[in-house]
């Protein structure tokens, strides 16, 4: 395993950050973003609909690029196509342009997440591996509990634009940090020369594994849950509920708070816990958290209060959830850890539109379809574990 500069969680952090980042800034331009182009609400939802469907589908993308040309290359291409988008976004009169450039967006920021995974595979194993796993978690949890801040303090001083201007900067700022200061983590006696056949054989390979499906399933169904309640939680808190806005921020940040805790917990515990048997753990807790959040919306017990608590309690396990599983679906997959990354990374983001979906679809005006979304991606991710794992 290769040395690691002092600066990479941070740098591979920030490269991992770019969804919650894109995604959370904006949310609270969305009316000024309706009322400038002028567009109606709906239309700039789909914006964010989109930028879910490039990160998704992008991914599949850079993950045999990074494991033929090396991560460096791939990551470089990746942040150039999402800094052109943002700028395109800054631009733009039109929704309709926007809904593309948006999807343009997630196919450029998807690199970043593609490669943090794949780079920590490439320099660490076992134990190591968990620890700067969960080192990433710190940072992405950061994000957003500070983008929405971020989004709202620029609409405070400027219009909606400055906001992806400040996207596009991050972005350029970072593509000149790895170009100067990250080296290249995949030799070339390692990378794949596979062509299209190869790479669609390699994806076959890794769909028919059970322990890589197992886990990357492990860690994407609950995932899902979490997109439900970033989904759900606007409308139960505060129309539901009646919370003000200000105050919906606070526990929005609690629960990042809560995911940010659990993962540094998992890291100091990754040399005392075997890794399998941590993931069983917390994937049974996260069933039983989801279970009791359903059971709660549809009878009212315990009221606003166990809804708040039950959901910190399962959002907070993503924390620990997301390291092991993705440690342990990445470690058998040296040689093609950027496209196993790329497939986690497509399920955990396909998996989470169907998510996000559903709640809307299923809407009555309750808690009921964001705690059933929740309940059933927890249970869900507790069985793919325990049934194709051996």
């Amino acid at each position: 395993m290769q040395s690691l500069p002092w600066f990479l969680p941070i740098m591979l952090g920030a490269m991992a950050a770019f969804g919650p980042l894109a995604t959370d800034m904006y949310l609270p331009a969305f009316p000024a973003i309706a009322a400038g182009l002028p567009a109606d609400p709906a239309s700039v939802q789909v914006t964010l609909a989109t930028f879910f469907a490039g990160t998704a589908l992008g991914q599949l993308g850079y993950g045999p690029l990074s494991d033929r040309f090396g991560r460096r290359p791939a990551l470089l291409l990746g942040l150039v196509v999402f800094t052109l988008a943002s700028i395109g976004c800054a631009l733009t009169r039109d929704v309709e342009m926007l809904i593309w450039l948006r999807f343009c967006q997630g196919l450029g920021g998807c690199a970043g997440m593609v490669m943090a995974r794949a780079i920590v595979r490439d320099v660490t194993e076992g134990a190591a591996s968990v620890r700067l796993m969960s080192q990433l978690m710190l940072v992405m949890g950061l994000a957003p509990i500070l983008a929405p801040s971020i989004g709202g303090a620029l609409l405070a001083v400027a219009d909606w634009r400055a906001i992806f201007w400040v996207l596009a900067a991050y972005s350029a700022i970072l593509a000149v940090v790895v170009h100067l200061a990250l080296p290249e983590t995949l030799e070339a006696e390692r990378r794949r020369r596979e062509g299209f056949a190869g790479i669609l054989l390699t994806y076959a390979r890794l769909l028919r594994n059970r322990h890589f499906l197992g886990h990357a399933l492990a860690g994407a169904l609950p995932t899902a849950g979490m997109f439900a309640y970033i989904a759900g939680s606007p409308f139960v808190f505060m129309q539901l509920f009646h919370v003000p806005p200000a105050q919906y921020a606070l526990f929005f940040g609690l629960n990042a708070f809560g995911l940010i805790t659990v993962g540094q917990v998992n890291a100091r515990l990754a040399l005392r816990l075997p890794p399998e048997r941590a993931l069983a753990w917390v994937l049974a807790f996260m069933s039983v958290a989801g279970l009791a959040l359903l059971v709660v919306a549809a009878s009212g017990l315990g009221g606003f209060g166990a809804i708040v608590a039950l959901l910190f309690c399962y959002v907070a396990c993503i924390g620990a959830v997301m390291p092991l599983a993705i440690t342990l679906a990445l470690a058998p997959q040296g040689r093609v850890a950027g496209s196993a990354s790329a497939v986690i990374g497509t399920l955990q983001f396909g998996l989470g539109a169907v998510s996000g979906g559903l709640v809307g679809a299923l809407h009555t005006g309750t808690a009921l379809p964001m705690a059933l979304t929740i309940a059933v991606c927890g249970v869900l991710g507790f069985l793919a574990h325990r049934l194709l794992v051996r």
